[in-house]
This record gives structure tokens, sequence and C-alpha cells, in this order.
């Protein structure tokens, strides 16, 4: 009874052995010349799925009768499974040798040159980078046939990180590494797959796996040094930030974006981080730029609108900082800076549309009392609609223009409040309808004051030069 159940114990304990074992372990049970029960275990194997305790016990069948067309057909589909199509190819027809014109036999052949061509195929593809039609071929035909094909799970999942499907990858590749913990190429595509889901430290684990099993693994050495320089690079950045050295901290985080253009998991905060730091460099354009990369990326990140609207803000863009404002308060309404932010924008937007007296003068916003008034003087001699004859209308409109505004900036109280951007609606002044209009019936009376004459001449009379618009 013991000796009876000993061989299959002993099988199963020597699945991944040769098959010069398996027939070393029968010849001690007196069995090495009996084909027919080597023959059953090798088909209890494959019920077991136990495909390559049943490859051994196939070939040991076949180094016993070499006849055995029945070992010739299990051997080939065990080969079709593990997609071996030329040595499969062999068994089949030589078993159709053997046994002609088995229609069974003829369709499993069949089948297996269909899923050989659809694995060249699903190669050619892959090559072309038609990755949709690489999962098509083998997802249809080559796994259906050979579902036990290592080559084509592994291009699989070569397909799917192309396409981007990381956590398709880490499931396919879940299931190599159940049937071969050591697997290589599985290990670096894994570990590929995470580290594009921004999760590095499970990433470097399995780069550092293989690379104890392989040290010089040329593909598993360049992704696991590519991420630590990428995370040291970003340390760097973050850490010259931190200490002010903002300039050097740009340029880290432009060296760690250039790394990978395609970690976008990760970039979106490289992006982020970059944003901020040319913020505060002043650099509102290039910040711009960068906080619109992030937000293509990620378009609820809330700290990418805000500084993008600080970046805008920069640049005068008054409308833009306060569309992103706007929009970032929303999306976090207990934000105080945000608030404090979008106040700022809608403040500059107000005060951009109203009339820009500096402007109007010529003169900049530092200017003296006294160059406001020759600016003021020599603009009013030059759009005196009396001077204007052929284009009245358009002098009347300046001179209305420079009026109002040396209205404001020729006193000293008017000139400090406008400067600190209080609405002056209430004084009339402001350009639009309804203000100031010293060519106006039966309104306000205004007079201009010239001490000494204009400049230059060019009226009658001599002495203070008076206007009188009633």
């Amino acid at each position: 009874m013991v000796r009876a159940a000993l061989p299959l114990l002993l099988i199963l304990c020597l699945l991944h052995y040769s098959p010069l074992v398996f027939v070393l372990v029968f010849a001690k049970e007196g069995q090495e010349n009996d084909p027919a029960t080597l023959f059953t275990r090798a088909s209890e194997m494959m019920n077991l799925r136990k495909y390559d305790g049943a490859l051994g016990l196939l070939n040991a069948v076949l180094e016993v009768d070499p006849n055995h067309s029945e070992a010739y057909r299990q051997r080939a589909s065990v080969l079709r499974h593990k997609c071996r199509y030329k040595e499969a190819e062999a068994d089949y027809n030589k078993y159709l040798e053997l046994k002609p014109r088995v229609p069974a036999v003829e369709k499993e052949l069949s089948q297996l040159l269909q899923a050989q061509n659809s694995l060249q195929s699903a190669y050619d593809q892959f090559d072309s980078g038609d990755f949709s039609k690489v999962l098509e071929y083998i997802n249809k035909i080559v796994l259906v046939f050979s579902p036990g094909c290592i080559k084509a799970k592994l291009l699989k999942a070569k397909a799917l990180l192309a396409l981007k499907d990381y956590s398709s990858v880490i499931s396919e590749t879940g299931f190599i590494l159940k049937e071969d913990e050591d697997n290589l190429d599985a290990l670096l595509l894994r570990g590929r797959a995470y580290y594009y889901l921004a999760d590095h430290d499970v990433a470097s684990r399995h780069y550092q796996k293989g690379l104890r099993l392989d040290p010089e693994h040329s593909d598993l050495k360049k992704a696991y040094f590519g991420l630590k320089n990428l995370l040291k690079k970003t340390k760097s950045a973050e850490d010259n930030a931190g200490k002010g050295k903002l300039r050097v901290a740009a340029e880290d985080y432009k060296a760690a974006l250039a790394m990978d253009t395609d970690h976008t998991a990760y970039n979106v905060h490289l992006y982020l981080g970059l944003c901020k730091t040319l913020v505060k460099l002043g650099r509102g354009k290039e910040a711009i730029t960068s906080c619109t990369e992030a937000l293509n990326i990620d378009g609820e990140l809330v700290d990418a609108l805000t500084q993008r609207g600080e970046a805008k803000l920069l640049t005068e863009d008054w409308e833009g900082a306060v569309q992103d404002l706007k929009e970032a308060a929303q999306k976090s309404p207990q934000d105080m800076g945000i608030r404090e932010a979008l106040m700022r924008a809608e403040k500059q937007l107000k005060l951009s549309k109203r009339k820009d007296w500096y402007k109007i003068l010529g003169v900049s916003k530092t200017a003296s009392a006294a160059e406001i008034k020759r600016a003021y003087k020599k603009l009013a001699l030059q759009w005196h609609p009396d001077k204007n004859v052929d284009n009245r209308e358009e002098a009347e409109n300046m001179f209305r223009e420079i009026a109002a505004a040396y209205e404001v900036l020729g006193d000293e109280d008017k000139r400090v409040r406008y400067d600190r951007g209080e609405d002056l609606d209430e004084m009339n002044m402001g350009g639009g309808g309804g203000g100031f209009n010293p060519f106006g019936g039966g309104g306000q009376q205004y007079t201009f004051h010239f001490d000494g004459g204009f400049p230059g001449g060019g009226f009658p009379g001599a002495g203070g030069f008076q206007f009188n618009f009633g």
C-alpha cells in the first residue's frame, strides 16, 4: 500500500526536476519500462495544471516508447500551452505521421499555427506603436490557445504600460510573478507601473529585487538609478526653495521635469513647485506656463489655480487673475488666503477700467506737481478747440480728458486718494457719461488759469490768460 503510493508522492515532490530524475525514480520502483503508467501520471499532472511536471513525464514516456502517439499529442498540447510553437508543431506532425488524418489533432495543429501567427503579429503591431491591436491579438487568439504563454503575457503588460493603464500592468505582472517570482521582465514592468503611479517606494523595491537577482541588468539599473536621481533633484529643488535660493530652485525643478516628461503623476507637483518659485521671483509669464502645465494634468488642483492667479496679477492680466482666483475660491471656500488674493485681483481689475490720468497727461506716476502742471498747460494749448477747427469734436474730447486729469492730479489730496485706488466717481471724474464736461451748457463752470500766458503765444492779448466755460 505504501509502495503503491510512493511514485505519485515522489512525482509531486519533484515537479521541477529534469525528465532524467523522473526516469530514475520510476526505475527504482521497477516501472521504468511502463510508459502507460508514466503517461497516466502525466495526465494527472496536466489536470492539476502542473505543466512542467507533465512535460518531464511525457519526455520520459517518449524516451521509453518513441512511437507513443498520444504522448506526442499530449506533449504538443503542453508545448502549445507554453507557446513553444515550433516544438509543438513537430510533435503534432509526428502524431499525424503515426496516425494520419485525425480531425481533432489537425484542428489543434491549425489552432497552434493561428496562435503562432497572432503572436508574431502582436510583436509587429507593438513595434509599429498600435498597442490596442497588440492587446486584441493576445487576448482574442494567443492566450485563448496558449494560456500559459509568458511571452504573450509580458508583451501584453508592455502594451498596457504604453497605453498608460498602470493598474492593469500591476495586475497582469502579478499573475506572472505568481508563477515565477524571479521573472526579471515582470519585476521591471511592475516597478515601472508603480513608478508612473508615483508610488516610488514600491517601484524601488521591485527594481532592487530584480537587481539582487541580476546586478548587471541594464534596464533595471537604468530604472532604479533614474528614480534615485529624480528624487535627489526634487529634494534639492525643495531645499533650495526653502532656503530662499529661488533661482537655483527654479533650475532644479526644470532639471527634474526634464528627466521624464511622461511621468505626469509626479510632474504635476514639480510644475506646481516651479510655478510657486517663479511667482516669488516675479517671473509671472513663466509661472503662468508652469501652472498651466500642472492644471493640464490635474484640472482640480486648487494650488495651481491660486498660483496662476497670482502670476496673472504679476503680468497685469487682471481679468484672468480674477477668473482663476474665483474658481479657486469656489473649490476651497474656507481658504482666506485665496479670498484675500481674489479681493486684490478684483480691486486691480476695477482700477484698470478707470481712466489713467497719468497716461492722459503723458507723465509718470512719480511726476512732481510742477511736471504735471507743465504737461497740462502744453496739452491744453495743443488741444484747445479754437486751435483745432478742422477736428473740433476730437479736440473737445481730448480737452475734456486733459481737464479732468488735471482736476485730479493737480490736487494733492485727490491725487493721493487716486494713487491709493480709491473710487473718485463721486467727484464727477472718470471721463464717462455724467462726468466732467467743460463744454456742456448750463452745467458746472470750470476756469483754466495760465499765469504769464500760453507758452509760445498764439492767442492775442498779454498777461494772464483765462478761459471760462459756463
